[in-house]
């Protein structure tokens, strides 16, 4: 069997949140035998489509995982965030043919919320394992 390269992209927002998902998804990799090859860390979850982009030009990365937390705050800001940026990974997907995982969580979320969701970083490790093995 074929042995796996992610790239992860992670946003620096809401750090204490994101930086344990990304723990996480690192765990869920080890345990599925695959490589995580590269980190990147982003300021927001508005800008991980260019990093997406960029990992996805390089032929020896096989998927994506995108790893944020988006919280509500007092205006619909999360809504418009998560929603672009949510969009774009998937056109990006189709557009290299390689699967993006979304493990942003949000919008809508509290603080506490979010610190709930941080095991989907696991989660969206196996489904692009998955849709990778489905592809092939």
């Amino acid at each position: 069997m074929k042995k796996y390269n992610l790239g992860i992209v992670v946003s620096e927002y809401n750090y204490d949140i994101t930086s344990v998902m990304l723990e996480r998804a690192k765990a869920q990799a080890d345990f599925l035998e695959v490589n995580v090859v590269k980190v990147v860390t982003v300021p927001g979850v508005f800008d991980m489509p260019l990093a997406v982009k960029k990992l996805l030009l390089n032929k020896g990365i096989d998927a994506v995982v995108t790893l944020g937390a988006v919280i509500e705050g007092e205006t619909e800001h999360d809504e418009i965030v998560i929603t672009n940026a949510a969009r774009k990974m998937t056109d990006l997907a189709v557009e290299f043919e390689k699967p993006v995982g979304l493990g942003v969580t949000g919008p809508g979320m509290t603080r506490l919320q979010a610190q709930d969701r941080v095991e989907k970083a696991g989660e969206v490790v196996e489904s692009v394992v998955k849709m990778l093995k489905r592809l092939e």
